[in-house]
């Protein structure tokens, strides 16, 4: 092979390496583009839940009443579907300043059932969980029969002993609950009274008992569930 040959053969290999490598980019953006779908993509506020935060104090009867009977219904109805419940217990609780203890409106009984709940809701991260529990310790101190949490609650629900009352003797339920008055005192306006319930920030004063309807309104998301749709 002459000089000129050699020289044509190392422009033809040239020429032939850069059209493939044009056509292997073109074909990486061709499928990158061709990997994208309709569900790739989500429509705004498709996913965007509803906070729902409901300040209570757990021997406060309104307050039981309405996690027993009223709260329920966001899972009876799918409304959890859309909504980020968080309980926050200790709602008319305050710091000692001299000695750094807590005083519960309703006294020590009311701050013992106060720790127990820190402890479920930091324990088990499961709304469906955290609810049954705290429900349950809500339905006995109505009763009159809190004593009987142990049995009549963890047990009955399937939840394992040890971890729990390990967080309640070490006394880091009311070291939560420390956490928790500070979050209620952060509160603008500050709650008038218990239950107090806030939908996005915004607080519903009296009319708790309908918090459903404030939930669907601040609602953006498409997916809506159908105790919104009702009348």
């Amino acid at each position: 092979m002459n000089k000129m040959d050699f020289s044509k053969l190392v422009i033809t290999i040239a020429l032939v390496l850069v059209l493939f490598l044009c056509m292997d980019g073109s074909e990486g953006v061709s499928n990158s583009s061709g990997s994208l779908s309709v569900g790739d993509i989500n429509p705004p506020f498709a996913h965007h839940k509803v906070n729902l935060s409901v300040y209570y104090d757990s021997l406060c009867k309104s307050c039981a009443l309405f996690i027993i009977k009223d709260l329920r219904d966001i899972f009876d109805s799918s409304l959890i579907s859309i909504v980020n419940l968080r309980l926050v217990p200790w709602a008319n609780a305050y710091i000692n300043n001299n000695n750094n203890s807590i005083s519960c409106q309703n006294g020590p009984d009311e701050c013992e059932l106060n720790s127990l709940e820190s402890c479920a809701l930091n324990l088990w991260h499961k709304v469906d969980i955290q609810y049954e529990l705290i429900s349950c310790f809500e339905f006995l101190a109505i009763e009159g029969t809190i004593n009987t949490w142990k049995e009549d609650c963890l047990n009955q629900l399937g939840l394992p002993e040890k971890p729990f009352l390990n967080c309640f003797n070490m006394g880091n339920g009311t070291q939560l609950g420390k956490t928790y008055i500070n979050q209620t005192a952060q509160l603008y306006p500050s709650p008038l009274s218990v239950p107090w319930v806030v939908v996005n920030n915004q607080p519903v004063g009296n009319d708790y008992a309908n918090f459903a309807q404030y939930v669907c309104k601040a609602y953006r998301g498409d997916a809506v569930p159908e105790v919104c749709n009702s009348p």
